[in-house]
Parts: C-alpha cells; sequence; structure tokens
C-alpha cells in the first residue's frame, strides 16, 4: 500500500490534539486561586474544575472509541474539537461555579471523542509503514508531556498578564484553525454498522459522578447521612447497572472477558492509584505555593516547571529503556515508591517555608516517581491483549487513570478540609490541612507499590515482541 503523502502534515494536526487534550488538565492549575476568589468556590467546590473534566473525559472515553469506529474517526475527530471549543468558550464565560463547571465536563466530552480517535487516525496512516510507525507514535506521544509542561507555564502568564479566562479562550484559535486543516490532512475512515452502548456510557458516568459528589460533600453532610449514603448507594447501583449492561448488549463498550488478560487488572489498579496519588499532590501543591508562600501566577507556574519537565525528559528518554532491561514490575513499584517519598518530603511543607526547601525537593522526587511507574503500568495494561482489542485496553487504562485521580482529589480534599483548609486564608491551617493529605497520598502510593509487588508478574518486556512504544499513552498531567 502506498504511504499517505499528507502523513506528516496529518501528524502535526493529531499531535496537536494530543497537546491540547494533555495542557487542558494542566494549564488550570496555576489560574485555580483565582477562579475560586472571583466565582466563589468553596474549598471543597474547587476541585471540580478539575473533576468536571476528569469525569466527562474518563467516563466517556470509550463511548468516544465506539463512535470513532461507528461514525468514521475524522468526523469523531472534527466534532470533538468543536465540542472543545464550546466547553472553553463556556467556561472562559462564566460567572458563577456551576456554570464554570458545566464548560470544563463540556471540554471533557470533547476530549473523550478527540482523543481516541486521533489515535486511530494515526495507525490508519502509518500502520502499513513499520519503518516510520515508532517516530510517528514518538512524536505523537511527545505531544502529551510537552502540553502538561506547556499548561504550567502558560497558565502562569496567561494568568498573571491577562486574567484567567483566557486560560480557555487559547483553545478556540487553535481549535478553529485545526478544524480547517482537518479535511485537507487527515484521511477520511469509514464507519462500521454497530450498536452503540450509549446506556452503558451514561450509566458509568453517573455512577462515578456520584462517587465524586458524595466524597465531596460528606464533610458537610456526615459520612453516615442519608445524603451521602444515598449517593453512594445510587453510584453502586449505576456501576453494577454498567457491568450487568456488558454482559447483555450486543456490543459492549467493555467485553469482560478483557479482564482475563494476564496483568491487566493488576495495572489498572496500579494506575488508579497512582492518580489518586499524583493528582491530588499537584493540585494541593500549587495551593501550597499561592496561597500560602504567597507566589503570583507566574511564578508559580515557573514552580511548577521542573517538575513537569523532568516527568517529561524521565518519560521519553529513561523509562523505556529501563523497562527493556528490568520490566514492568520492579519499575512500578520502585516508581510509587519514590512517589511515596517525595510526597512525604511535601508532608513536611511549613507555613512559613520557601520553594527550595520545601517544594523542589519533594516535588522532583515524586515527579521521578510518576516518570518510573506511569509508562509501564500502562504497557502492562496493553502489552498482553491480542491487537485487535488493543484499542479497548488502552482505553480501559486511561479511563482507570482519571477515575482514580477524581476520587482520589475528592477524597484528599475532604481530608484536607476537615484538617484546617476549610474557610481559611490562614497559612497555618492552610498548611495543616495540604500536607495531612500530601501523608495520605504518601500512604495511596505506598499501598499502590505493596499490590504492585504482590500483583505484578516478573516478565521482562522483550525486544522483539508487539508493544506500544513509551510515547504511545497520555502523560500524567
Amino acid at each position: 500500500m502506498n504511504p499517505d503523502p499528507r502523513r506528516w502534515w496529518a501528524l502535526a494536526v493529531l499531535a496537536t490534539a494530543q497537546f491540547m487534550v494533555i495542557m487542558d488538565t494542566s494549564i488550570i492549575a496555576v489560574a485555580l486561586p483565582r477562579m475560586q476568589e472571583d466565582l466563589g468556590f468553596s474549598p471543597s467546590g474547587l476541585q471540580w474544575v478539575f473533576n468536571g473534566y476528569a469525569v466527562a473525559f474518563g467516563g466517556l472515553l470509550l463511548l468516544g472509541g465506539r463512535l470513532s469506529d461507528l461514525f468514521g474517526a475524522r468526523r469523531v475527530f472534527a466534532t470533538g474539537w468543536l465540542v472543545l471549543i464550546a466547553g472553553s468558550v463556556l467556561a472562559a464565560a462564566a460567572g458563577s461555579p456551576g456554570v464554570e463547571v458545566a464548560g470544563r465536563a463540556v471540554q471533557g466530552v470533547g476530549a473523550a471523542l478527540l482523543a481516541p480517535a486521533a489515535m486511530t487516525l494515526l495507525m490508519v496512516l502509518f500502520a502499513g509503514q513499520p519503518a516510520e510507525l515508532p517516530k510517528a507514535l514518538s512524536f505523537y506521544g511527545a505531544a502529551a508531556p510537552a502540553g502538561g509542561t506547556a499548561g504550567v507555564f502558560l497558565g502562569g502568564v496567561i494568568t498573571e498578564w491577562l486574567t484567567w479566562p483566557w486560560v480557555f479562550v487559547i483553545y478556540v484559535p487553535i481549535g478553529l484553525i485545526t478544524l480547517a486543516l482537518t479535511p485537507a490532512t487527515l484521511p477520511a475512515v469509514p464507519g462500521r454498522r454497530s450498536s452503540t452502548d450509549l446506556a452503558g456510557a451514561l450509566a458509568v458516568t453517573a455512577g462515578l459522578a456520584l462517587a465524586v459528589a458524595a466524597l465531596v460533600t460528606a464533610p458537610a453532610n456526615g459520612w453516615t447521612s442519608a445524603a451521602t449514603l444515598g449517593q453512594l448507594i445510587a453510584s453502586v447501583a449505576l456501576i453494577a447497572g454498567f457491568l450487568l449492561l456488558q454482559r447483555l448488549v450486543r456490543a459492549p463498550l467493555m467485553p469482560l472477558r478483557i479482564w482475563r488478560t494476564p496483568g491487566l487488572a493488576a495495572a489498572n489498579v496500579s494506575m488508579a492509584l497512582l492518580g489518586a496519588a499524583w493528582i491530588p499532590m499537584w493540585y494541593f501543591l500549587n495551593l501550597y505555593i499561592q496561597q500560602v508562600l504567597g507566589f503570583g501566577s507566574f511564578a508559580s507556574g515557573a514552580a511548577l516547571l521542573p517538575m513537569t519537565a523532568l516527568i517529561m525528559i524521565g518519560m521519553i528518554g529513561i523509562t523505556g529503556r529501563l523497562l527493556m532491561r528490568f520490566g514492568a514490575r520492579p519499575l512500578v513499584v520502585t516508581g510509587l515508591l519514590v512517589l511515596a517519598a517525595g510526597l512525604g518530603l511535601l508532608a513536611l511543607a511549613d507555613p512559613h517555608g520557601s520553594f527550595v526547601a520545601d517544594v523542589l525537593p519533594g516535588s522532583l522526587v515524586a515527579a521521578a516517581g510518576m516518570a518510573l511507574a506511569f509508562i509501564p503500568a500502562t504497557m502492562t495494561a496493553i502489552g498482553g491483549v491480542a491487537p485487535a482489542e488493543g484499542g479497548l485496553a488502552s482505553g480501559i487504562v486511561n479511563t482507570t487513570y482519571q477515575v482514580g485521580s477524581a476520587l482520589g482529589l475528592a477524597a484528599m480534599t475532604a481530608v484536607a478540609v476537615a484538617n484546617g483548609a476549610g474557610q481559611t486564608t490562614d497559612p497555618i491551617e492552610l498548611t495543616s490541612g495540604y500536607t495531612t493529605a500530601f501523608t495520605v497520598t504518601a500512604a495511596v502510593a505506598l499501598a499502590g507499590a505493596l499490590l504492585a509487588a504482590l500483583t505484578f508478574r516478573g516478565r521482562k518486556v522483550q525486544s522483539g515482541s508487539r508493544e506500544v512504544r513509551p510515547a504511545e499513552e497520555h502523560a500524567a498531567v
């Protein structure tokens, strides 16, 4: 088959989508305190600026992949951009917490359409070119950590010299340019006749949202209150209903037989706990830098750059080589232990501390742990499945990471609020809440290391085996 002459231009368009999807999770970090002040978010409600996106993205990612197969990847890719642009406009124009969270959720829906469609298009363009596919995957994957790093920096610059709504407005011109280039650069992939498990997608997304809501409101309502227990029971019922549907429908989003794949369950548990430790750390570290140390928006963004740059360097340049030599299990266990150590250092932060003493060491150690663990856990999840189910396994592990992130952030926010970081501006009380959250997330990372040591198989990744390149998957932030 002759290669598509537009394939490298097309790759640039797809990489832009990957860059923007990941940047969407990091660009808001520095803007959070300003958004809280301007929109009136409560300390526990602020997390929904992140979780609104994460719940929609993680809950609908498998459906996005199915829609891409059903209607054609290019059409779904373009639709994803339209939805992402609409969500960005809504989030930028928000004048209340509810509208802001709704905009973020719409952005998450757009990302859930974009991400699987982009990967499908990449494979269509390069699957017949074995000499070029690794380079294309590496270029595409490198856009993820680059997006995380750029998001942190741009968020600081935009919030400092413009206003926080511009962290969302930036998606509009980039999205419109990408849409204009899509018909000329991306191949028209025909859809396949199939049913769509829309009920399953709605059930799992609603179940996840209710679980997060229960954790968010439990400190105020009471952990044993009727409201909290009702939300948790409804969440369990919806998720159980989703699993039942996967047995009954003709074309399930997640055929349950895939969980018989060796290593898949263990890797997904590790990814869930990795997200539950990492995202709360990233969230509360930014609040500590701004609200306790008193950094401005630009300085706060710059303060997070060493951490994100180390992740980018580690994932792209180091982890893949270590994985080929030692296998996944030692790297996942070591990475989670190193992450726990970094969180332990951050838990020692002082209300009158400094960036060099209280932030930089712990953040770099934590970043090294994330860089070690993320790629091996992802590759374990997708490395044992049949080639035809590689996209499904990739979607499951990315969904698991988003679910773990959302639930972890909700739980750690409840911990922080209960330990001083409620309606206060006192640095001592804020630090007490944030450091308690760091301590608990360190315990989560330790639990992940223990479970990985007990459940991961010890086989190495062989250079001649089927593999997904380390840069193929989403970056952590």
